[in-house]
């Protein structure tokens, strides 16, 4: 059975990172060594995996890749730290 993951990196510059892919460790091998030129990790190296979560579906990985790359840093490093219940507080302070 084929498996998904959404994953966040954090880069050189301490900015973050959001991807999908169905293959982590050839991914993650391919951001370490900026094999894709262009890309947004190629210049921001080295980078760190600070988070990962798996799909069964590949529907809901882009679907859950497309919300995180919405959200604001404070959103993504309290799925980072797994302080998933922290998202609801964040964002009542959004909307205040």
């Amino acid at each position: 059975m084929k498996q998904y993951f959404v994953y966040i990196l954090l880069c050189g510059d301490n900015s973050y990172y959001t991807g999908v892919t169905n293959d982590l460790e050839r991914r993650i091998y391919e951001h370490e060594n900026g094999l894709n030129p262009g890309s947004y990790t190629s210049t921001r190296r080295p980078i760190k995996l600070v988070f990962h979560e798996r799909f069964p579906d590949v529907i809901q990985a882009i679907a859950f890749e497309k919300q995180v790359k919405g959200w604001k840093r404070t959103k993504k490093e309290a799925i980072i730290n797994g302080d998933w219940h922290l998202l609801p507080e964040i964002f009542k302070v959004k909307k205040a």
